[in-house]
């Protein structure tokens, strides 16, 4: 967890999916992570479910995802079950310690997520603000400490595929644990808000 801990910044792109380009068929999501300082770090690869989930339920589905080191080292695990609005993720590491969770709360206007440590203690909230869709703030109470931004891929890329790129931007001082946290909510929002559901 040395590489998250000394990271201010990461970059998660999403690889491209040839099977959902050719044939419209939702494939199990995979992403590169990288430091923005010192290239790519991690492989993120969403694991078991089945077709017809990936199909029907798409940006509801649960997921099980596997975070590894480029050289196959796992890094961490990330569990979602399957839950219609209040959507969670919970964030191991590779000896199965939780690390923290990501949960939806319920808000009329904005789409808002408590970020919590290993002990239930929210560390931070995400704010997505209704007229910046492509962005979720990292407050503490009315304080913008970071922000998870969806990043412009392209007009073909976003066009055909279903690949996003987002950076996150981690608050100065939090531990690795919660940057581990934080950069799981990034694949939950990926999945949420951005997977194709049509």
């Amino acid at each position: 967890m040395d590489v998250i801990a000394n990271a201010a910044s990461l970059v998660v792109q999403q690889k491209k999916q040839w099977g959902e380009i050719l044939a419209g068929f939702a494939q199990r999501n995979k992403y590169l992570v990288s430091d923005p300082a010192h290239g790519d770090l991690f492989a993120a690869v969403e694991e078991g479910g089945s077709m017809l989930a990936r199909q029907f339920l798409r940006n509801i589905r649960p997921f099980e995802m596997r975070v590894v080191r480029l050289d196959g080292t796992p890094a961490l695990h990330l569990r979602r079950p399957f839950t219609w609005y209040f959507h969670e993720l919970e964030i191991r590491d590779a000896k199965t310690k939780l690390l923290g969770r990501v949960q939806r709360k319920f808000s009329w206007l904005r789409r808002v997520y408590a970020v919590q440590d290993a002990t239930g203690r929210e560390a931070y909230r995400l704010y997505g603000p209704a007229f910046h869709p492509w962005t979720f703030e990292i407050r503490t109470g009315d304080r913008t400490v970071g922000r998870i931004v969806k990043k412009w891929s392209g007009v073909a890329k976003e066009a055909f595929t279903t690949a996003d790129n987002f950076g996150v931007t981690f608050p100065t001082g939090c531990s690795a644990d919660v940057k581990a946290t934080l950069l799981g909510a990034v694949f939950l929002i990926d999945f949420v808000h951005f997977e194709r559901s049509d």
